[in-house]
């Protein structure tokens, strides 16, 4: 199933329609930012801008 592709604004209003009435301003602004990484991820993985498994561990062990 291919998901539709929504404007920024609207993906961003989407996931603030489930956040609750009282939500202070912090839990909007992360809300937010989530929705922005989220984006920016998968705008990665279709440019093939990604790392394998392997290459991660490998990674992760030089830390």
């Amino acid at each position: 199933m291919q998901r539709q592709t929504q404007t920024l604004k609207q993906e961003a209003l989407d996931s603030l329609q489930h956040l609750p009435d009282d939500a202070d301003i912090d839990e909007i602004m992360y809300r937010l930012y989530v929705v922005d990484k989220i984006r920016k991820s998968r705008e990665a993985i279709e440019r093939g801008d990604v790392i394998n498994h392997e290459d991660l561990k490998r990674e992760i062990e030089q830390w």
